[in-house]
């Protein structure tokens, strides 16, 4: 976590965030129930009270897990929150996996924020990605993003992932440490046809392991082949055999013939590798 100087200049760019979130009037906001989103509408509903509308959808690609903690999350901050359905699967081209599926599924969704914002009288519509999204992987539902004049608070003021985890921790919001989460859709290689059947098997792998004490962790899916990425932690956990064959044993119930560690570990956007250099989508 940054100190010093470095927590002087969070604190400085929460100040314009602030500012500029003030600036808005009023403004619905894409929420995931993440780090990012849910810091974005702890500060807006600070500034704007009920000025701020929190969004969340529902779809296959969402696990209930990461729902029902988003829904938890707006109670308890007594910020208003409504629940929408955006099921990716339903769009024309999204479960066949092309390049551009984030596009695709970031279009869909924000399309039907928007115009739950004219209908309601917000004035802007927000997502929460942060400063390190413009320079890190490969990112299409960005684009999107400007397409339909999504506005970007958290990129705007420049707060990066570790600022917002550190502003977090001070504020007491219990998302400050949570893993960094993304659509289950991003566990399949692209070309692979994404099915409601394959996002339950990764789906309920991924909560196995969580349940066994992984944090963070992803489960990619490589048609009978489950590859397991984690960090230094969960690598840790696979010396123990019991945990490997309870492993071994659930994923094959699940459907897979084959459980592969990945000795890379964890880390984002590995189904890009080969398609991108990292950064260059963004350039």
């Amino acid at each position: 976590m940054p100190t010093g100087a470095h927590a002087n200049e969070a604190h400085a760019k929460l100040e314009a965030l602030k500012d500029l979130l003030k600036s808005m009037g009023s403004v619905v906001i894409a929420f995931s129930g993440g780090v990012d989103s849910s810091f974005l509408v702890k500060v807006a509903h600070d500034v704007l009270g009920d000025k701020v509308l929190a969004v969340t959808a529902r779809s296959s690609t969402y696990p209930e897990r990461e729902f029902n903690e988003a829904v938890q999350f707006a109670a308890e901050h007594g910020i208003p929150h409504r629940v929408i359905v955006s099921e990716e699967l339903e769009v024309k081209g999204f479960s066949d996996n092309p390049l551009n599926r984030c596009y695709l599924c970031k279009h869909e969704l924000f399309s039907k924020i928007k115009k739950l914002a004219e209908e309601e009288g917000f004035k802007f519509v927000a997502e929460g990605s942060n400063y390190d999204d413009l320079i890190g992987d490969y990112r299409p539902g960005l684009q999107a993003v400007s397409e339909l004049g999504v506005v970007s608070p958290l990129r705007e003021v420049k707060l990066t992932k570790e600022e917002i985890r550190l502003l977090s921790k001070e504020m007491g919001l219990k998302t400050w440490n949570k893993p960094s989460f993304a659509c289950l859709s991003s566990r399949f290689p692209y070309g692979e046809k994404i099915t409601k059947e394959k996002l339950e098997m990764v789906d309920k792998a991924e909560q196995f392991l969580i349940d066994l004490g992984f944090r963070q962790v992803r489960v990619r899916y490589h048609g009978s082949v489950a590859r397991i990425e984690t960090d230094e932690n969960g690598f840790d956990k696979f010396l123990d055999k019991q945990v490997r064959e309870a492993i071994y044993s659930r994923f094959k119930e699940l459907g897979f013939l084959y459980v592969a560690l990945d000795l890379k570990g964890y880390r984002t956007g590995s189904m890009n590798e080969g398609f991108f250099k990292r950064g260059e989508a963004n350039a």
